[in-house]
């Protein structure tokens, strides 16, 4: 008798699912301590998973771009402008090996796509928000040549649906290409995956947000 075919896993879940599925994801946070929390609308039952990294980076193009900007602001004479380009070579040499950058990451769910969305905004630490050249141009190289084809349809400035201020987002349009195939492998093996920690361990990389491999190992599908 053969068996009976599968039927093929969804890449989508609903909320309910959602919510369980950052409820295991954050217990093992505090377990390891890795930083992640829920953060509650006031008012509302509505809220989303939070966490805040410094990540070291070198900041020749920060630096020029500030640099550009500063120069456009400022009237300076010939002298004047010889001794900001000293004091700024001497800066940047210093900044190139010391830059840290502020990103704070927030999975959100989608009503519309019926999956979560990860929302980010990223600044230096003196509060200077970064543009979205800035933040493209930090996106990790391995995975930089693959969204050279339509990196601002992936990589987009939009309103936070929950706090009304602008966040990035890496678009959820494309996130059926990835899901599919992990889920119906993890299907075929028999595996209860966590759909929270196999989305992020694909999408957090792409922005400097790692996800340890214990959550792999240890984190499962909700009951």
């Amino acid at each position: 008798m053969m068996a009976a075919e599968r039927n093929p896993a969804s890449c989508y879940l609903d909320e309910r699912t959602f919510r369980l599925c950052c409820q295991l994801f954050l217990q093992h946070s505090e377990t390891i301590q890795d930083g992640w929390s829920l953060e509650q609308i006031k008012g509302t039952d509505e809220g989303f998973m939070k966490k805040t990294l410094l990540i070291p980076v070198k900041s020749s193009v920060l630096h020029k771009q500030h640099e550009c900007s500063m120069q456009d602001e400022n009237m300076v004479t010939d002298d004047t402008q010889a001794n900001v380009e000293d004091e700024t070579a001497g800066v940047q040499a210093v900044c190139e090996i010391h830059a840290v950058l502020r990103y704070e990451y927030h999975v959100l769910y989608s009503f519309s796509y019926q999956i979560p969305v990860l929302y980010f905004r990223a600044s230096t630490l003196d509060g200077r928000p970064l543009s979205l050249e800035e933040v493209w141009g930090n996106v990790h190289p391995n995975y930089r040549q693959r969204l050279q084809q339509g990196p601002w349809d992936t990589l987009t400035q939009q309103e936070h649906p929950l706090l009304g201020q602008p966040f990035f987002m890496l678009h959820p349009c494309r996130t059926e290409e990835f899901m599919k195939p992990a889920l119906d492998l993890a299907q075929a093996e028999n595996k209860r995956v966590n759909y929270i920690v196999t989305w992020l361990s694909v999408v957090g990389p792409v922005i400097r947000l790692d996800v340890p491999l214990s959550y792999s190992t240890e984190v499962t599908a909700p009951d």
